[in-house]
């Protein structure tokens, strides 16, 4: 009975000593596991591992990690309780920049925030995809950018931004039309570059309705009862009205052209007529006996005449004398009344506006004697008179000068 009992107490206390070992080993072991967080992908996990780094780590979770991914640890840190590590898988994605293409590695959600974080794209562009679209891996990305085009839209110039085509094209899809008329520098099927400036040439046509004078003409009828030499008004003229229509062509708002297209004639005009006198004159018995008299003229081309003691009465009037001879230019010799001037070159004769003095008056020139209206010249009008002398020299000193001018008769 001792020996088995002796036995009993061995088993128990062999028993006790395994479970003590067992129970050692077993807090060991989860003394040992170290409690790690792992976000892969925005996707969380909590593992315990007995694993020394990050790689063996990412190894027991199944992790591979790329070229271009993103971790928050490098490989080769030792693992601590309480650990959290971040990994995220880049995206590969083809980007297509007006057909030239190159390979990207991301970690964008978006389209809108892969373009944004590589700067690729400016709201000009032309992209293939939406800018919300999802990233996916293998994308391939397609963008034609936009360059700025100068248009001079009939002197309104702006830039517009474009990505390629045709001019056509390019002027719809701003809205631009062009009417029949209008014109370009360039042909709606050439293709726009940056260095492809559009002149719009904007040409409009409008009619313009004015009133003009129509102006009257004159006639000259030949009249045997005035003396040659004369004219005399019969009927004056009057303007009478003419409408013309006329097609105004503008470019750009500015006018290049005016076309007569229609006349019509609201008011005749009336028609001036002048009689012209072709009556030869007749020599006076009077004019010519002055002519053969030379005592006032002789005084007045050598000086001044002494003042009379009895001034001779008369219409009195002031007036602008000048000097001619009978060798004038455009002179015949004759006056209008018909004296020799070249027989006679002493004749104290004076040409006159015979409205004023008529011809044949005698008439007191102050300070040089006394003379007759015997002749008319182109520019003698009004209180104007221009008075014969024998030779140049003499009318050159004389010049001009204002008178005091007595009608006689």
């Amino acid at each position: 009975m001792k020996t088995i009992s002796s036995k009993m107490k061995l088993v128990v206390s062999s028993i006790g000593v395994l479970a003590l070992v067992i129970f050692s080993s077993l807090l060991i072991l989860e003394t040992a596991n170290a409690e790690v967080t792992v976000i892969n992908d925005g996707e969380k996990e909590t593992v315990k591992t007995q694993a020394n780094t990050v790689n063996e780590l990412l190894k027991e979770v199944g992790i591979v990690v790329g070229q271009h991914d993103k971790i928050s640890h490098t490989s080769d840190t030792e693992i601590t309780d309480g650990m959290k590590i971040t990994y995220k898988d880049s995206t590969h994605v083809t980007v297509a920049i007006n057909g030239q293409e190159k390979e990207y590695y991301t970690f964008a959600d978006t389209i809108g925030e892969f373009l944004q974080e590589n700067h690729l794209s400016s709201s000009h562009d032309d992209v293939s995809h939406k800018p919300d679209e999802k990233i996916t891996e293998g994308l391939t990305l397609s963008i034609d950018k936009a360059f700025q085009v100068a248009v001079n839209d009939g002197g309104n110039k702006q830039k517009l931004w474009y990505t390629g085509g045709t001019v056509q094209q390019l002027l719809k899809s701003n809205h631009i039309s062009l009417n029949k008329p209008d014109r370009m520098n360039v042909d709606l099927n050439d293709q726009v570059s940056a260095n492809t400036p559009i002149k719009i040439i904007r040409v409009k046509k409008a009619e313009d309705v004015v009133k003009e004078p129509l102006a009257f003409k004159t006639e000259r009828k030949e009249d045997s009862s005035l003396a040659k030499g004369e004219e005399r008004i019969i009927s004056e003229g009057e303007n009478g009205t003419v409408v013309k229509t006329y097609e105004v062509t503008k470019e750009n708002g500015k006018e290049v052209g005016r076309e007569l297209i229609a006349e019509e004639i609201k008011e005749e005009s009336k028609t001036k007529v002048i009689a012209i006198g072709t009556k030869a004159p007749e020599q006076r018995t009077d004019l010519a006996t002055l002519a053969s008299t030379t005592k006032s003229n002789t005084a007045l081309e050598k000086q001044p005449v002494a003042k009379q003691e009895q001034e001779p009465n008369g219409r009195v009037l002031h007036m602008t004398a000048s000097a001619y001879t009978a060798s004038c230019s455009g002179c015949s010799g004759f006056t209008t009344t018909g004296i020799n001037l070249h027989a006679n070159p002493g004749a104290n004769v004076i040409a006159v506006d015979s409205s004023v003095i008529p011809l044949g008056t005698h008439v007191y020139i102050e300070g040089y004697g006394e003379y007759v209206a015997a002749d008319t010249g182109g520019n003698i009008h009004g209180n104007r008179i221009d008075i014969h002398f024998s030779n140049k020299s003499a009318a050159m000193a004389f010049g001009r000068r204002s008178v005091k001018v007595t009608i006689l008769d």
